[in-house]
């Protein structure tokens, strides 16, 4: 399949124009990064957004692959001297790799095996007796005259089972057998788990004697029977009913059945043709299961990561412990860190009085306005003491938890402690909460995604493509906000379009050196950062209060003479697009004449007119805001049919879990979640929700609360 063609079948299997896949296939191949290309070459693309065109990425970079091994097979298969036309067009028209390794199976170079002893022996020609000849006595006769006692055929039982050895080896390696059988083994089958001892307790119990249909095994389920047989508690299987099986396998001899091709297909299917099959369905299942379980840890972190920043507030962290104590940190509305110690409100220490004096004092020297507690170890004893303090502080103050998942790596990484090197571990995580309430993309990005825990079974998928999917994630939400080149850390840098970690290290040290940055242009005298960087990274960094207007938009530089040529057009000076008239006019704005007139793309016109509308625009402020508490909720004050408010902290295949104020999330099913069919709880809400639900059961003894999104369960 030559280039033309592999971008055709792109274009088709997703459903987009050729001219589409063609421009993103250049684009990326002359080194553009992806957001580099969906927010600034929409002409080109016709406006493919980063999911379509990370799609055509790894589409494309799966059809080379697939061109490379159809190559190769060619070539092996041809060096053996059995290359026939027929099977060099199956192998050119595959269009998975699957396909070509089933026809590759007959000619792969395998350890000893029945049925090339038998070849050995010289028994193909009574192979072929076997599966052409009608009448079984007939072979009996035959197969005599195969007899060789010295290669070990010393009776026509011998030549006949060495013979039908051969047949079922060649059975269970034809492509079409294998690709119907494995097609009917995953529209047909049931995964089937049995426990090793019934008595045993465990977490898998659900699925000691468990059936379902492979097709119609959701994710979790698949995940969670992995699980189990690693453990060695579960033995998993797949089981289908054999008999259409045998009677398609029975139409590859091109007689009526007889008792020797019966013991043959019998013996291809349990013997050779099962056993594969089965792996391949399994291992099928694992696959779209980790695939499923990446995707909602991607979105998952995404709508994370997204969270609209709480600006302007001072903010008292509280990293949570017992023995140890809890950690407090108070930071100022820029994230600068005031003052860091410990108070020990919880058991076993008990100090709740001085601790309470503390935080009184505090509240008297800084002018907190919200404590961030993180939700780990005595999360909700501490939310109690804080409840407790609020009551007797003289000034209005809020508080909510905060998922200080990953705190703990932040706080003992390199970056950690080249922030911080005077503090303690402990310390440090205190100030990391206060800062992910005031900006969580900013802090979180110093974390490694797969240590921010908004997912399911994410020690269980492919680490690799766990990794992959999460840093594309980051790297696209940093590029969606944009970043202040000014106040950026290293870690937030580096997740800029076009920019190594190296080269974010030399921005911060060049800003050290200037103070700070006057323009987009002095990025250009950052060493390391060459013309092909500056134009990828240079519309996702911001420069505010600099020397250019544009700098603090999402326009790039390229575009800056096109908004002159708009404003000029318009009759408006850089000045006036703030004010009211100058917004008036670029509402009013006809995009497709003007961009015509001025020679620009209507992507990008309405781009930039966006941005001039909105400069300095954070994208997250649409977003809903933290839900802030300033009274703690207990499980004793539950009753069946209360309405609450709460924030989705994860997003599951099977629904989703809310921060009702209690020591543990609450669940929502996906069935108690609309009125309607719900084909995913994405489809209803996000993390970083803030929804209304209602009490549907309280389990005291496990600390498990049931609640439903639906109004009928009111009280």
């Amino acid at each position: 399949m030559d280039q033309k063609s592999i971008k055709k079948h792109i274009a088709d299997e997703l459903s987009i124009s050729f001219k589409q896949v063609d421009a993103s296939i250049s684009l990326i191949e002359e080194g553009n990064t992806i957001p580099f290309i969906a927010r600034y070459r929409k002409e080109r693309t016709g406006e493919l957004d980063e999911e379509q065109l990370r799609t055509i990425e790894d589409r494309y970079h799966y059809m080379r692959q697939l061109n490379q091994r159809k190559d190769e097979v060619l070539r092996k298969i041809e060096e053996l001297g059995q290359l026939t036309d027929e099977l060099r067009g199956k192998i050119e028209g595959a269009i998975k790799l699957q396909d070509v390794e089933d026809l590759y199976l007959p000619y792969r170079p395998k350890r000893k095996t029945r049925a090339s002893i038998a070849k050995e022996q010289g028994l193909m020609m009574l192979a072929e007796k076997i599966r052409t000849t009608e009448d079984p006595h007939v072979i009996d006769e035959e197969a005599a005259a195969f007899l060789q006692p010295e290669k070990g055929i010393e009776s026509v039982e011998d030549a006949i089972k060495g013979a039908m050895d051969i047949l079922a080896e060649e059975l269970a390696e034809d492509a079409d057998i294998r690709k119907w059988v494995r097609f009917y083994t995953w529209e047909n089958g049931c995964l089937v788990s049995k426990t090793k001892d019934p008595e045993a307790r465990s977490v898998y119990e659900m699925y000691y004697d468990y059936s379902e249909p492979v097709k119609k095994m959701p994710s979790h389920r698949v995940l969670a029977v992995n699980r189990g047989s690693k453990e060695d508690i579960l033995k998993v299987k797949v089981e289908v009913e054999e008999e259409m099986i045998l009677k398609r396998l029975s139409n590859w001899f091109p007689t009526e059945p007889h008792r020797y091709t019966q013991l043959i297909i019998q013996d291809s299917y349990k013997r050779l043709i099962s056993p594969s099959i089965e792996r391949e369905v399994l291992a099928r299942l694992t696959e779209e299961a980790e695939k499923q379980a990446i995707h909602i840890f991607s979105e998952n972190l995404r709508q994370l990561l997204l969270q609209p920043p709480v600006q302007g507030k001072m903010v008292l962290g509280l990293d949570p412990a017992y023995r140890t104590g809890c950690k407090f940190a108070v930071v100022d509305d820029t994230g600068k860190m005031l003052e860091v110690g410990v108070i020990y409100p919880t058991p076993p220490q008990s100090r709740v009085k001085e601790a309470k004096e503390a935080i009184l004092t505090l509240i008297d020297r800084y002018p907190i306005e919200i404590v961030a507690i993180g939700n780990g170890t005595a999360s909700r004893e501490t939310e109690s003491f804080v409840a407790e303090v609020m009551k007797e502080s003289k000034r209005q103050l809020y508080y909510l938890i905060v998922n200080e998942a990953g705190a703990s790596v932040y706080s003992a990484s390199k970056l950690a402690k080249e922030e911080f090197p005077d503090l303690d571990a402990a310390r440090r995580s205190a100030i990391s909460i206060a800062r992910r309430l005031q900006d969580p993309l900013a802090e979180l990005v110093k974390i490694d995604p797969k240590s921010v825990g908004v997912g399911q079974y994410q020690h269980d998928v492919a680490q690799k493509q766990l990794g992959e999917s999460l840093t594309q994630v980051v790297e696209s939400a940093v590029n969606f906000v944009g970043v202040n080149v000014n106040t950026a850390s290293t870690a937030l840098l580096q997740y800029v379009s076009g920019i190594s970690s190296s080269v974010a290290k030399n921005i911060v040290k060049k800003r050290d050196e200037l103070g700070h940055f006057q323009s987009r242009g002095q990025l250009k005298e950052v060493p390391r950062l060459g013309a092909k960087t500056y134009e990828q990274s240079i519309g996702f960094l911001r420069v505010f209060n600099g020397e250019n207007e544009l700098d603090k938009t999402p326009i790039h530089p390229e575009s800056y003479a096109i908004v002159e040529q708009l404003l000029d057009s318009i009759g408006l000076t850089p000045t006036e697009i703030t004010s009211d008239a100058g917004k008036h006019k670029l509402n009013q704005l006809d995009i497709k004449h003007t961009a015509q007139e001025i020679g620009c793309g209507e992507p990008t016109l309405k781009d930039i007119v966006e941005a001039l509308l909105r400069p300095g625009r954070d994208p997250r402020e649409s977003l809903p805001a933290p839900l802030l508490r300033s009274d703690v909720l207990q499980l004793e004050d539950l009753k069946e049919g209360m309405q609450l408010q709460g924030t989705v902290r994860n997003v599951v295949d099977f629904g989703a879990f809310i921060d009702i104020g209690l020591k543990n999330d609450g669940l929502v099913h996906i069935s108690k979640m609309s009125e309607r069919f719900v084909k995913h709880p994405m489809n209803i809400v996000s993390v970083g929700d803030i929804v209304d639900v209602w009490v549907l059961s309280v389990d005291t003894d496990r600390e498990r609360v049931g609640l439903s999104m639906l109004s009928t369960e009111r009280e």
